[in-house]
């Protein structure tokens, strides 16, 4: 009887070649530069007047949520970089660096999003501004949650990467909703479903199926950015009662 070792290598292994190898090298290294250029794209309709030059100076929170979710972003450049070019070493090293920044970014976030909607509301007399808060705590809540997975995970890459990947994509909601006319017809959540298809898309060509991380997180996100529409567009009761006592 043939031993296992003798049937595996009379196996032909199949060797990606072409548009898949090149998507299974670059994929994840790519996505780091559309993420990078997504907030670019979408912070430059509002940065001047909202954060360098407002008629009304904002909190100098907003700074430093700004300089530490930068960060974020450039590190994610950083380690996508490191893992294609096979530094894996230094991927972990750095990696705890992450974890350190990763931990701080929702406190941060939930801070930063009430003290800006007490601005709004108060300062700026903004309508609408308790009833959106919803939508940036969400975005911190699921950002933690796939941030904690991709940690807890951290020793198998393909649950990892994805999860990280994940996690960073929640993150792009606040630059996709820049822009008027997706913020306006609440477009700017499926955009963030749109960066994780791109996932899913990857995984199809390269892998011949897609993996089990956005076969769960991706029907749960839909719901959860459909319950948000809703209570916020709304002004859902139970709603305004909990942002009225965050808010003050």
């Amino acid at each position: 009887m043939a031993t296992v070792a003798q049937t595996a290598a009379a196996r032909p292994v199949a060797r990606r070649s072409g548009f898949r190898k090149f998507l299974a090298n670059y994929f994840y290294f790519l996505m780091s530069l559309l993420v990078a250029a997504t907030v670019v794209w979408g912070f430059h309709y509002t940065i001047r007047e909202n954060l360098l030059h407002p008629a009304v100076p904002r909190p100098r929170l907003l700074w430093f949520h700004a300089a530490v979710f930068a960060a974020w972003v450039l590190f994610f450049i950083f380690q996508s970089a490191l893992v294609r070019t096979h530094n894996v070493k230094w991927h972990r090293f750095f990696g705890w660096f992450g974890v350190g920044l990763g931990t701080l970014m929702p406190p941060l976030g939930v801070v930063t999003a009430i003290v800006m909607t007490r601005f709004d509301a108060y300062r700026l007399h903004l309508a609408g501004a308790r009833e959106f808060l919803i939508v940036p705590l969400m975005d911190m809540l699921l950002f933690a949650a796939a941030f904690a997975l991709a940690v807890a995970w951290r020793k198998k890459p393909e649950y990892h990467r994805r999860l990280i990947f994940v996690a960073t994509c929640f993150l792009l909601d606040a630059a996709f909703r820049r822009n008027d006319y997706l913020f306006d017809h609440n477009i700017f959540f499926f955009c963030v479903d749109a960066m994780i298809l791109l996932g899913v898309a990857r995984d199809l060509v390269v892998d011949r199926r897609i993996h089990r991380v956005y076969l769960a997180v991706l029907p749960l996100v839909v719901v959860i950015q459909l319950f948000e529409i809703h209570t916020w567009r709304s002004a859902s009761a139970w709603w305004m009662a909990v942002a009225g006592r965050l808010v003050g």
